[in-house]
């Protein structure tokens, strides 16, 4: 069930505008990413309100772990909305949409903030290595199909969406574990894969009872 799809900027513009509010400070969430073996960098002019100096060393499985992380997070975060708009939906799985859209938002603002710190783009650049396709993403169809779903059949496709959703964000979490050099990021992945491993077994649980 995994594929891919190009997010379009709008959709993580609009993913990004819905956090604004958040605490720049945040600890580090969680987060997914492909790792692209090259050459460490160093950070110039980091922002006073991003990561600390500490986190200022970076390499190419880092930037390329952020800039896809980006887009897989902004998909979960309208996946989430999508629920959170229906009715008759069981609370466990709106009060699991939402649990969602909160911890990844702010992690798309993070991981955003990161890269403007490293000076490099926010989005991955066209046509990027081969093997590093953003695992666990919906298709269009897949997205429509849960648009006009409702009620449990509406809960029952989101739960199985999401759990892919969130086998492909750990897969890449711990790329960036083994590959990547930010103390941050790599922080960052650690989370991810603890937090959204919890969340799979708790929506396989969810999903056995509709």
């Amino acid at each position: 069930m995994k594929k891919t799809l190009t997010i379009s900027a709008a959709v993580i513009a609009a993913a990004i505008a819905l956090t604004g509010c958040s605490s720049p400070d945040a600890s580090p969430g969680s987060s997914d990413g492909g790792s692209m073996p090259g050459m460490n960098h160093g950070s110039s002019g980091m922002s006073s309100s991003s990561a600390p100096a500490a986190s200022a060393e970076f390499n190419d499985a880092d930037t390329m772990f952020a800039q896809m992380m980006i887009p897989h997070h902004a998909q979960a975060v309208e996946m989430s909305d999508i629920m959170l708009k229906k009715e008759g939906i069981p609370a466990e799985v709106t009060d699991l949409a939402t649990k969602i859209k909160a911890a990844q938002g702010p992690e798309i603002e993070k991981m955003t903030g990161w890269l403007q710190s490293w000076g490099q783009p926010t989005e991955a650049p066209t046509g990027m290595a081969p093997g590093h396709s953003m695992s666990g993403m919906m298709g269009e169809d897949d997205m429509s199909k849960l648009e006009a779903a409702q009620g449990t059949e509406a809960a029952r496709l989101f739960l199985t969406q999401m759990i892919a959703h969130h086998e492909g964000a750990v897969a890449m979490a711990k790329t960036e574990t083994t590959d990547g050099k930010n103390t941050d990021a790599i922080q960052l992945s650690k989370d991810i894969v603890t937090s959204q491993e919890a969340e799979i077994q708790e929506m396989k649980d969810l999903l056995a009872t509709l």
